[in-house]
């Protein structure tokens, strides 16, 4: 066996879906399934297609033909704003792509009418958040510009909320883009859906005060780990055992808890900051910040701490441990969202996507 390893929980994974399908579509909401944290593994879309998912939706085109070329048929949406050198890759490959440019919408328009297609577009906004889209009080006039566009048809309008500078969506900003899709149908410009959900916007549906006319959601870390970072909490009608990391033991030793000698920055460039509690057992295992942040670490055992990360090396505190340790053996450890980002991103860990085959 290979290590450093994730491991995966089908069932946990399948239970999330499923529970996410029902509650968006008991709602007539559009589910787009957000699997960019795969990094498009095909594995993982099939099941959620399999599970009723209307869309299958990434970040990175590469991912998406990756897909295309595992047999999928999805449909597909491109989460990320397109580079303008990657549109004959979007035209092709793509069924709904988000855009916030009219310069972008005009080349994907060229380019859809060269080979006798046209583009579904979801033309975004920006109600506070600060990343992509429209500025709301701009959006209506700059969309129906985009409409007209040949070569494109508007698909819809959405929103982000809570990945950039972690705007909390509510029924609010969720009203305020409703009122927007109001505006640009009131001249004449129709469409399907207004897509105001990510992860942290699932609560409103929880709640059932999600404004009536928000029809489509993009979920991605709720379906992946039962989680929702922006709100900092965990549902509890989802499983959060989904992925499993595998670390093995290549150190273990009494060590003091506090470095002697002058302390400067260490190789991430972090002043590192230690509390003394004398003589501890320490366990040095072979993962580093190159392949996941260690603050995203959370020890399934008890006993075991993360103290701290080079960019190879992750050091544990296991003197609470109750089970005796050696050289070799495994722990293990769950992940937040962005210890699974980094996790999957990097060739070394192995990824365990035969446990779903």
């Amino acid at each position: 066996m290979k290590y450093p390893r994730l491991l995966v929980n089908k069932e946990a994974l399948e239970h999330n879906a499923k529970v996410i399908v029902k509650m968006c579509h008991d709602m007539a909401i559009e589910l787009t399934a957000v699997v960019k944290v795969t990094c498009g593994e095909p594995r993982i879309a099939k099941m959620y297609l399999d599970l009723g998912v209307d869309m299958i939706g990434d970040s990175r085109i590469e991912n998406i033909i990756k897909m295309r070329h595992a047999n999928l048929k999805g449909p597909f949406v491109l989460l990320r704003i397109p580079m303008i050198s990657e549109i004959p890759d979007v035209v092709e490959n793509v069924d709904v792509v988000l855009v916030s440019e009219l310069h972008t919408v005009s080349a994907l328009g060229k380019e859809a009418l060269k080979h006798g297609k046209t583009q579904k577009i979801l033309y975004m906004i920006d109600v506070g958040d600060l990343r992509e889209g429209v500025w709301y009080e701009n959006a209506v006039d700059e969309i129906v510009k985009a409409s007209k566009i040949g070569g494109v048809d508007l698909y819809g309008i959405g929103t982000n909320l809570g990945c950039y500078g972690g705007v909390i969506p509510s029924e609010e900003n969720m009203n305020l883009l409703v009122n927007i899709a109001n505006a640009i149908k009131e001249r004449g410009v129709s469409f399907k859906v207004v897509s105001g959900g990510n992860t942290a916007a699932l609560y409103l549906i929880e709640k059932g005060t999600l404004p009536k006319g928000i029809n489509g959601y993009r979920l991605g870390e709720s379906m992946i780990l039962g989680t929702d970072v922006t709100n900092n909490r965990t549902f509890p009608f989802l499983r959060q055992d989904t992925f499993t990391l595998q670390a093995e033991i290549i150190e273990l030793k009494t060590k003091p808890s506090v470095p002697r000698g002058k302390i400067g920055r260490d190789a991430m460039g972090r002043i590192p900051v230690f509390e003394d509690l004398g003589e501890r057992l320490k366990a040095i295992i072979a993962i580093g910040e190159q392949d996941v942040p260690s603050d995203g670490l959370k020890p399934i055992d008890k006993g075991v701490t993360v103290l701290h990360a080079s960019s190879d090396h992750t050091v544990l505190d296991v003197t609470d441990l109750k089970s005796s340790l050696k050289v070799g053996d495994i722990l293990k450890f769950r992940l937040t969202y962005n210890a699974l980002l980094r996790a999957m991103t990097s060739p070394y860990v192995d990824k365990g996507w035969s446990d779903i085959s």
